[in-house]
């Protein structure tokens, strides 16, 4: 199975195998060969930012699409998010400390009264496997926690429910935000969630799960998918 990134053979200090192996190993879960290949890329002084431009974010969006195409499940791809994570763990720390800009920053979280965090978690991760910077509010976020979060920079703000109960509580955070002159785009999803509603509230875009929900961030964002 041969990928794009022939160009790269110097950049990262792997060989093109070893690129290989690492887009393969990202999509099968295997977290060890993915933390093995990325720590020898650092090992080496390679160009990580590249290194996850080119090989590791285009690998979780190959798992994305095999979700969405039914050929893998959710626990599938929690595996293959929590390999790319232990990548991402390595690259982080020095991706900080250079002029590496990240996609966009998003901050996401469970609104208030709801405690499901698994599908927000997923999303998470799939949004830091596209390339975003990723604040993780948690659950039974207050409308105020989401509005600080635009003070603190997102440029997206995502709103989870999984119950219909709290559903509405979306209103009201969007509202809050509009109120408070907040400009950050706002992504809703969830298991009770639809693009009607999403329409109805005045929310930018709606995923309608995880892989959704990072092509709908993009969307909000102009960025198409």
């Amino acid at each position: 199975m041969m990928h794009a990134h022939a160009t790269l053979m110097g950049a990262a200090m792997l060989t093109e195998e070893e690129m290989d192996e690492l887009f393969d190993a990202i999509c099968d879960g295997d977290r060890d060969t993915v933390i093995a290949l990325v720590t020898k890329a650092r090992d080496g002084g390679g160009d990580l930012g590249r290194l996850l431009s080119d090989t590791m974010i285009p690998a979780m969006a190959e798992v994305g699409d095999r979700f969405s195409a039914g050929e893998i499940f959710v626990p599938e791809m929690l595996v293959a998010a929590r390999a790319m994570q232990g990548g991402i763990d390595i690259i982080e720390p020095i991706l900080a400390g250079s002029d590496h800009e990240p996609v966009a920053r998003v901050s996401i979280g469970s609104v208030k009264g709801d405690l499901h965090d698994i599908g927000k978690n997923l999303v998470v991760m799939m949004l830091k496997g596209a390339g975003f910077e990723v604040e993780d509010l948690g659950v039974d976020v207050a409308d105020e926690a989401f509005a600080a979060a635009c003070d603190r920079g997102a440029d997206v703000v995502c709103l989870s429910a999984l119950l219909t109960t709290t559903k509405p509580q979306m209103f009201k955070v969007i509202n809050h935000l509009k109120a408070e002159g907040k400009t950050a785009k706002v992504v809703i999803g969830g298991a009770v969630i639809t693009q009607d509603y999403a329409d109805r509230i005045g929310a930018d875009a709606f995923g309608e799960d995880a892989p959704g929900a990072v092509k709908a961030v993009k969307r909000a964002l102009g960025m198409g998918n």
